[in-house]
């Protein structure tokens, strides 16, 4: 350093740090900084802060030293020159030839400034945190502290939660209790935030420096192993304590009991040591309902999990005396309120269970029963790892514990076992079905089907003509009928086949199938599909394993009504290219199964979509070609992206037949027109799950129906509004 020669640091791309020799005259202070003029730029002048110190021993040639911090707008070029104050009377210096990093500055500052150093740093610290932190500005100010304050404190200890928060124990000469500004070096969003601090008694610390324990909250806390440092605002000024190279990291399980282990000795504000309480009654993996010395217990019947974290839960909660304010499902920190949107049910063997307590008996009040509950909720999915568990919070603030493992299945098949398990005379079933089934599915979208295996029998490739994809869904186990009608009939003999089924069918049936299709002299391909699913989940497998332009759906439950189907359906559809066209469907009584949908429009505020069915056979045989609101993928020809178009279909119906439905009216939204030719017939029947009560099958229905006007009622209600509207 040498008068009239600046030495320059980057701090980042807005700031940069000033050190030189030579005082600032007091008239040149304007704002609370001194006008800085930049390589003669007059116009260009900018507001710096200055922290000046006295020399000593002083130099000959200069009395102060001084620190600057000169904002920049991120396009400077290498600078050369600048001056403090006006043109006339400024002091002028020019720049060293290359700028120092952020460590040798500060060294230069605190051997310039001597006994001024801590001063003079916690100035330039004030200032810079005051700013847009980012990594580099704060390396910067950690080099600062670090130059007069080497050995302030260490980390020692970081303790991860569910909640997000972050516990950090240590060391520290600078920490006081109490409310605290600090900043996490290591963190990707660097934010100067409030945390609360409290001190205990440290013998080992050196100095008799007192120990520290806080909590950084989500918002402001890294992940453990990416934190470097505290910087802190302490009693004496701007601190750091770094984290020691043999830091330990406590996993979210572990962190409660370090907490506990240091409550009874911490002291500070009431408000930091309630915080610090609730910490230690975190969650760490152990059940503690039952534990508590009240009547208060839990037990979970069932819990499933799908796709995107969506959950479905069944259990009780034996509460008489209400202790307890809130449920919540809870992983990491992600948290769902349960209480005020659970239904409740009879749970009259819970109560019976009770009674026969002794300790619990004397707190039953009345004959309340309703102690089941049946909710969904949805939870980040993206560690299906973590823990989940439910946290009862009580009227004192205490909390409580039940760990759960949930089941992973699909959201249809997680509806299907949680319907199933209740009585279909239970009073609460509307309830239930309204407030948590209908909202669970309505939410679930379906993940593509996945193809597992192929595999082709004939010359597959060399056929032509649009494929007849075929899905074998649930319920049609022997389709050897079907390919020998397909077989007796000349256009479909010729045709290319796609056999798509479940995988665990394809190991059992495709060998066999093989041979079959071999002696019938068929050509098929075979599409192995993971996991279990309907006719339309094999049908989306299936055309992905296509490559033409058009394809033939056709459901393993139909039965052709004569020869010539095929050819009929291909010639009606050639000048409507794009479109999809559906025979009709019938019964083995000779009446309509389908023929087309319509739209009742006075059915309240809010239109239903039906199908015209139960009407005689020969009612609609003489018809000619017919637009219609949605086709049935059932059986029809069809673009082979139409499928992925539309998105796909829906995993939020139990049944098929809204299922299918729903892809139908989505279709013609995406403007593929959709015909019937009710000149084709094929003979089937509605789907019916094996096993199934009429009871359970009407609910189902139900189920399907309202998931079906959730979703498009309001759309459809729409559209036709604007169809009324005058010119």
């Amino acid at each position: 350093m040498r008068p009239g020669r600046v030495i320059g640091c980057r701090v980042d791309k807005t700031t940069l740090l000033l050190i030189g020799l030579g005082r600032v005259l007091a008239g040149e202070v304007t704002a609370g900084g001194v006008m800085v003029g930049v390589d003669g730029d007059q116009e260009g002048a900018r507001s710096a802060f200055v922290s000046e110190w006295r020399l000593t021993p002083r130099s000959p040639r200069a009395k102060h030293g001084f620190a600057a911090l000169l904002p920049t707008d991120g396009t400077d070029r290498a600078m050369t020159a600048m001056r403090f104050g006006e043109e006339e009377t400024g002091a002028r210096y020019i720049f060293a030839p290359r700028l120092a990093s952020a460590e040798e500055a500060a060294a230069i500052v605190a051997e310039a400034a001597g006994s001024h150093a801590a001063a003079v740093i916690d100035g330039l610290v004030d200032v810079l945190m005051a700013g847009n932190l980012n990594l580099r500005r704060l390396l910067t100010i950690t080099a600062l502290l670090q130059a007069v304050h080497a050995n302030d404190g260490f980390i020692e200890l970081i303790g991860e939660s569910h909640e997000g928060t972050t516990f950090l124990q240590g060391w520290s000469r600078g920490m006081a209790p109490g409310p605290c500004r600090v900043c996490v070096v290591g963190s990707p969003t660097s934010v100067a935030s409030e945390c609360g601090i409290a001190v205990f008694s440290r013998p080992d610390a050196p100095d008799g420096a007192p120990g520290f324990v806080g909590l950084l909250e989500a918002s402001q806390a890294a992940r453990a192993r990416d934190i470097e440092g505290l910087v802190f605002r302490g009693r004496g000024g701007w601190r750091y304590a770094a984290v020691h190279p043999r830091k330990r990291i406590a996993g979210p399980l572990e962190t409660p009991e370090h907490v506990r282990s240091i409550l009874p000795r911490a002291h500070g504000a009431p408000d930091v040591l309630l915080s610090l309480r609730a910490a230690a009654n975190s969650f760490d993996g152990e059940e503690t309902v039952s534990s508590l010395p009240f009547p208060v217990r839990m037990g979970i019947d069932n819990i499933f999990e799908a796709d995107g974290g969506k959950l479905l839960a069944c259990g009780w909660l034996y509460d008489p005396d209400a202790h307890v304010a809130a449920v919540r499902l809870r992983r990491r920190n992600g948290a769902a309120r349960l209480d005020e949107r659970w239904t409740r049910l009879d749970r009259p063997d819970v109560t019976d269970s009770f009674n026969e307590e002794q300790h619990f008996a004397p707190s039953i009040q009345g004959e309340q029963r309703a102690h089941g509950f049946i909710v969904h909720a949805q939870l980040p999915s993206e560690d299906h790892g973590a823990p989940l568990y439910f946290e009862l919070t009580l009227r004192d603030l205490r909390r409580a514990f039940l760990p759960v493992k949930p089941t992973r299945v699909s959201a249809r098949l997680a509806a299907l076992r949680q319907i199933g398990s209740i009585d279909p005379a239970n009073c609460a079933l509307p309830a239930i079905v309204d407030a948590q089934i209908v909202p669970f599915l309505s939410s679930s979208r379906q993940s593509a089907p996945v193809t597992d295996a192929i595999l082709d029998a004939g010359s597959f490739d060399q056929e032509s003509g649009p494929p007849i994809v075929i899905g074998v869904g649930e319920g049609e186990e022997n389709i050897s009928p079907l390919l020998a009608l397909l077989a007796l009939d000349p256009e479909t003999r010729r045709a290319p086949i796609v056999i798509a089924m479940p995988a665990e069918r394809f190991l059992r049936q495709a060998a066999r199938l093989k041979e079959l299709v071999r002696f019938y002299r068929l050509s098929a391909r075979f599409v192995s599909v993971k996991g279990a699913g309907d006719f339309y989940d094999m049908l989306e497998a299936g055309t992905q394993a296509l490559s033409c332009e058009t394809v033939v759906s056709f459901s393993a439950s139909l039965v052709p009504r004569g020869t010539g189907w095929y050819g009929k359906l291909l010639a009606t559809a050639a000048p409507l290219k794009g479109s999809i066209i559906s025979p009709v469907l019938a019964y083995e009584d000779h009446s309509v199964r389908w023929a087309g949908n319509w739209i009742d429009d006075d059915n309240g505020d809010l239109p239903v979509v039906g199908r015209y069915a139960g009407y005689p056979l020969k009612a609609v045989t003489e018809m000619k070609l017919t637009r219609i609101v949605a086709a049935s993928l059932e059986c029809c020809v069809m673009p082979r992206d139409a499928l992925l178009r539309a998105g796909g279909f829906s995993g939020g119906y139990l049944g098929v037949q809204k299922k299918g439905l729903d892809l139908g009216l989505r279709l013609s939204r995406c403007g593929i027109h959709c015909y019937l030719l009710p000149s084709v017939q094929m003979w089937g029947c509605d789907d019916a799950r094996n096993g199934d009560s009429p009871a359970m099958a009407a609910l189902v229905e139900e189920i399907d129906r309202k998931i079906l006007g959730s979703q498009w009622s309001p759309v459809l209600a729409g559209e036709k509004h604007r169809e009324k509207r005058p010119a």
